[in-house]
């Protein structure tokens, strides 16, 4: 599965901390993230990530692409819902293309931990490609 994995700033510890936990599972998926967050996961995991750009300055758009193009399966995206973002919009479209494309997507690290441990168990390959 592809994977993005996007987490705002007072989120990337624990968007670190899911990662590291479940390393085993990550590394048996193709990763996609935005700037930051992709690169600190390469540098504390032995996990490869495709980064795009930071989430402000077109990141959150790019992962948008892959979706509307059918190349994205599951989005991570740990928000801090208690810190105004100057790409609030961005989010909302990510958010809005993953509802159109019915991609599932997870915003907080509860949800996140059940939906990694779907894909330990092999219950996520339900998406049917176009």
């Amino acid at each position: 599965m592809n994977i993005a994995l996007v987490a705002h700033d007072k989120k990337k510890d624990e968007m670190m901390q899911l990662v590291i936990a479940y390393e085993a599972v990550f590394e048996k998926h193709t990763l996609f993230g935005t700037g930051t967050t992709g690169k600190r996961i390469m540098e504390e995991t032995n996990l490869q990530v495709f980064r795009f750009m930071s989430g402000p300055l077109g990141g959150d758009q790019q992962i948008g692409a892959k979706i509307a193009e059918n190349e994205m399966d599951l989005v991570i995206f740990l928000r801090d819902p208690l810190t105004a973002q100057p790409h609030e919009q961005d989010v909302m479209a990510l958010m809005r293309l993953c509802d159109v494309h019915r991609i599932p997507l997870v915003t907080n690290l509860g949800g996140a931990e059940i939906v990694v441990k779907a894909l330990q168990l092999n219950l996520m390959e339900w998406r049917k490609k176009k």
